[in-house]
């Protein structure tokens, strides 16, 4: 008998809801996945915020236990501020991990795109820092006083050159939403990626998290000894959208090792 597929969360980014991501959805069930994308709370547009970078963590812990503790394999992909959350909301959670408890059900790999995937006690804004980019945080980002945030130019900046149609393309911006922008300077307690199969997804044209940022978190991860398969494509920050193709395809290779 075929050997069932895995289970996909996609951990969504910032600005970013599930309708962000129905293309990608629609092209891994195509595949034959399973495939859940639930809303992260930092994006539920309640103003002063209510729910940060773990406050998210606790929900998507919640949610993927929900599915490890009926026996799933789950493939946890997260793209952009996601990898924070799945870093932080993960960890106890691998397959590995729960087998040697004798439990069934769990993480077998974490597909980071265009994703921060850092070391413990690291902020998003922690790396901009250390590259030396904080003067074009203003130029990037429209902070209110509240700290919820939006991007000055999605369609340059997340988006970037793409192949996709105008009408695409404006119903995919549509979907974007105001985010609580405090998640990009909370520090992640965990670091899951220690535990699992990693896959890193390049975006080399990425105007948000730039390609150096992403290589940096990969040999991070090298260093601390974890191997990492990585795939590159030519495109910008959002690639569930411009390189949908790509993306699939990568998410195979990753999972068959």
């Amino acid at each position: 008998m075929p050997v069932a597929k895995p289970t996909i969360v996609i951990v969504h980014g910032g600005w970013h809801v599930p309708e962000s991501y129905e293309k990608l959805v629609v092209a891994l069930e195509n595949s034959g996945y399973e495939v859940h994308c639930p809303r992260l709370p930092s994006t539920n547009q309640v103003r002063p915020p209510n729910a940060d970078l773990y406050t998210d963590s606790d929900f998507i812990r919640s949610y993927v236990s929900s599915l490890v503790r009926a026996g799933r394999t789950v493939v946890a992909v997260s793209h952009s501020y996601g990898g924070a959350v799945a870093n932080n909301a993960l960890m106890g959670l691998g397959q590995t991990t729960r087998a040697a408890q004798g439990l069934p059900g769990g993480v077998s790999h974490m597909v980071f795109m265009a994703a921060f995937a850092t070391a413990e006690d690291v902020a998003m804004m922690d790396k901009v820092k250390e590259a030396g980019h904080m003067d074009l945080i203003p130029l990037a980002f429209d902070f209110a006083e509240d700290n919820t945030v939006l991007s000055h130019d999605p369609k340059t900046l997340l988006v970037g050159p793409s192949e996709v149609s105008e009408e695409e393309l404006d119903r995919y911006l549509a979907t974007l939403v105001r985010w609580n922008g405090k998640g990009m300077y909370q520090p992640i307690k965990n670091a899951a990626w220690r535990e699992t199969a990693v896959g890193y997804i390049y975006c080399t044209a990425d105007m948000t998290v730039p390609f150096d940022y992403q290589k940096d978190f990969v040999e991070g991860m090298l260093k601390a000894g974890r191997s990492v398969q990585t795939s590159e494509l030519a495109t910008g920050h959002c690639p569930n959208l411009t390189a949908t193709e790509g993306v699939v395809e990568a998410i195979n290779k990753f999972i068959k090792g």
